[in-house]
């Protein structure tokens, strides 16, 4: 099988690719060029290129750059910056992986005649009669099956995740096995465009205008407070927000950046058992409503019992918990098994 293997130049998809070598399949690796800006979280960088081109030297394979710039740019930063503008919380890597790396790297390689691609995601596909199943991966701490939960059939047919069924401590020692450059080399962190010594203000700050913002009481409308920048508030947020009359803590309920303000209140009225979606993508057939499923709210999260409501677009949580931002992926799960996803709005 002709596989295009996507080289990030971390240990990840190093392994991947000489996993896919040793099984005998022809494998060329490839660098997407994604952020031409700085970037200090560990990938997207000149070195990054760089390793991956010499771990592919090292399996004596093709390496290609694509630069995908521009669609990155479209798809990815220039969204992120408006979700911003607009009061919501974005996921800029599943939009990465939904526009950049399973659309425009997937289409790229079908032009050039490869029967699939392969990434160094911790998640599996399970080949099933008739489909594909997204399934989490082996190491639970390490699994990114969430990130990937907006793919679909078409996307999962041409799909190989060769590290899979190995933990994280297993790849880096497949690759010092093998003496790999990347062995040692750190996770990447964060968002790939927003370096950790600047942060979020100074990079939105250069795109948008920052307003300041009212803090105002749910229970009785007041005014308790300012934020310097309401672009940069979330629901959920404690940090900045204050406290209440009584003391106790307050925390943003919701961002309104037309009327410029942030309604705050206690930790209760953060608290909900239902979560309003936009549309779903379904790996394979779309969950009947009613149907028991788990709902995951973040990458790093678990799957919290639930179900689909009658219209399809409410998920009903078994037990309450701290709202989800609009914005936000909410990926739902059959055990390990993937099934969809959707934006909370």
């Amino acid at each position: 099988m002709r596989v295009l293997a996507a080289m990030s130049g971390g240990v990840d998809s190093s392994v991947a690719a000489a996993l896919l070598v040793d099984e005998g399949h022809q494998v060329v690796g490839a660098t997407m060029k994604l952020w031409g800006g700085p970037s200090d979280s560990g990938c997207c960088s000149v070195s990054d290129v760089d390793d991956a081109r010499r771990v592919c030297h090292q399996l004596g394979i093709d390496h290609h750059v694509f630069n995908f710039s521009e669609d990155f740019d479209r798809h990815v930063v220039g969204p992120y910056v408006e979700a911003h503008r607009s009061g919501l919380t974005p996921n800029p890597c599943i939009e990465c992986n939904r526009h950049i790396k399973f659309d425009r790297f997937l289409d790229r390689a079908l032009q050039l005649g490869f029967d699939a691609v392969a990434t160094g995601h911790h998640a599996r596909v399970v080949r099933l009669p008739g489909a594909a199943a997204l399934v989490r991966g082996r190491d639970a701490a390490k699994d990114q099956s969430y990130v990937l939960s907006m793919l679909g059939q078409a996307q999962l047919a041409r799909l190989l995740l060769p590290v899979g069924e190995m933990t994280k401590a297993e790849v880096r020692a497949e690759a010092a096995r093998r003496g790999l450059r990347t062995a040692a080399k750190p996770d990447s962190q964060d968002v790939c465009f927003i370096t950790a010594s600047a942060g979020r203000p100074a990079f939105l700050g250069q795109r948008i205008e920052l307003h300041p913002g009212r803090l105002v009481d749910s229970a009785n409308g007041a005014t308790v407070g300012t934020v310097d920048a309401i672009e940069l508030v979330t629901v959920g947020q404690r940090r900045g927000i204050g406290s209440g009359p009584d003391g106790r803590r307050h925390y943003a309920l919701s961002v309104d950046p037309r009327a410029g303000q942030v309604t705050v209140g206690p930790l209760e009225e953060l608290m909900t058992d239902l979560v309003r979606v936009g549309a779903w993508t379904w790996t394979a057939h779309p969950v009947e409503p009613g149907t028991a499923v788990g709902a995951q709210v973040s990458a790093h999260g678990r799957a919290l019992p639930a179900r689909l409501d009658p219209d399809g677009h409410q998920v009903r949580l078994v037990e309450p918990t701290r709202r989800v931002a609009a914005g936000q992926t909410v990926a739902l799960y059959d055990g390990d098994e993937v099934l969809g996803s959707a934006v909370a709005v």
